[in-house]
């Protein structure tokens, strides 16, 4: 392997991929970054056995060749580096790899690229196409909806349904609800649903970030994996093998009380009232006053702590219906508020004891359904 390329592609590529590297792994050799010269690209490769990220840059290459190398200490040193070109040489018999820019010169110890876990090629299945910026919208209003904790495997995933030309994402921890729909760029041949490991989403929406118009996916036909193919990445993940909770009933569907109100004004109030509800189980509560002829309706959000005090927060609402009075966990409702991009929202209630729903006003392709909390009011 012998070649030159630039340091700050070498080390925007470094970036890409570390995010893949296994932080804590019983194969040391997934520490490592894979590196290999082809043709006039420099492909790098790291793995964490869920989920691999390949990237190429350009580069021009004298030998072919291919090692890999401690992920870390690569990158540390790539960074270090002034913005010049970087010269990298193999020696075969000793698997060092050697690297020279402008006065600076390194030797790392590699470890042969056959011990590296292959990384699956998925060339079949069911394949399609998405807008970069719709998918990236719809994994930023869902993946954060999923379960961290892996007591039930299928909640820490995002339920993808590719049906014709819609796709639906879909994450649940128990607690709350989130549902984006929006329109394939390519329609499927066949219907299908998978769950993908919301981490995957969330790693493939910074991918996102770096350019491009779309994104290509394919299902492999026993829908165990999944590549997403971008201009100079591809990220290939585990599925999460069981079967997704029906979430449709979830939704209520009727609703007794209405509340319009401004995103970002809901947002500071429930901010403001979380910091008196870190001592009260998160509760936030939430009353809602239809106005009258003489004053437009309002929406107080309020928190309160044996301990340390209350916060009551008065902000203008259309309300439709009867007053109404809920409580919900403060973090949820920031979550979800603090990814809509719309200026307005509805929040629909039933009763105190019943499911709340959050809908941005002007978008009808998404939807969010938080649990309430008990209180005594």
């Amino acid at each position: 392997m012998k070649l030159t390329c630039l340091q700050e592609n070498l080390n925007h590529g470094l970036n890409i991929v570390g995010r893949a590297v296994a932080a804590r792994t019983t194969l040391p050799i997934t520490n490592n970054v894979l590196l290999t010269a082809e043709q006039s690209r420099l492909k790098l490769v790291a793995t964490n056995l869920e989920m691999a990220i390949s990237y190429w840059i350009g580069a021009t290459v004298e030998e072919e060749g291919t090692i890999t190398v401690p992920a870390r200490l690569l990158t540390e040193f790539v960074n270090s580096l002034p913005n010049d070109t970087i010269n990298i040489e193999l020696s075969p018999r000793t698997k060092t790899l050697g690297l020279k820019c402008a006065r600076f010169e390194a030797r790392i110890s590699g470890v042969d690229a056959k011990d590296f876990p292959p990384i699956p090629a998925i060339d079949e299945g069911v394949n399609t196409t998405l807008d970069i910026e719709a998918l990236g919208q719809g994994i930023s209003q869902v993946a954060f909806a999923a379960a961290s904790e892996e007591s039930r495997p299928v909640l820490t995933g995002v339920d993808v349904q590719f049906e014709k030309d819609l796709l639906t994402l879909a994450a649940a921890d128990g607690f709350r609800l989130a549902v984006y729909k929006l329109p394939l760029s390519k329609p499927v041949k066949e219907n299908i649903e998978v769950i993908i490991p919301a981490r995957t989403l969330t790693e493939l929406n910074r991918l996102m970030a770096d350019g491009g118009e779309t994104v290509e996916i394919t299902i492999n036909p026993n829908k165990s994996q999944a590549l997403f193919r971008l201009k100079d990445t591809e990220l290939v993940s585990q599925l999460v093998q069981g079967t997704f909770p029906k979430y449709d009933q979830l939704i209520p569907q009727s609703h007794t009380t209405q509340v319009t109100v401004e995103t970002a004004e809901f947002l500071r109030a429930t901010r403001t009232a979380s910091i008196f509800a870190r001592d009260g189980s998160g509760i936030v509560r939430l009353v809602a006053t239809p106005g009258g002829e003489a004053a437009p309706g309002k929406l107080t959000v309020s928190a309160r702590s044996e301990e340390v005090g209350e916060d009551v927060g008065d902000i203008d609402a259309t309300v439709e219906g009867e007053e109404s009075k809920i409580a919900f966990n403060g973090k949820y409702l920031i979550d979800v508020l603090g990814v809509l991009s719309e200026s307005r929202v509805i929040l629909e209630t039933t009763n105190s004891s019943s499911p709340g729903v959050i809908r941005p006003v002007g978008a009808d392709n998404y939807v969010h359904v938080v649990m309430p909390m008990f209180v005594q009011w």
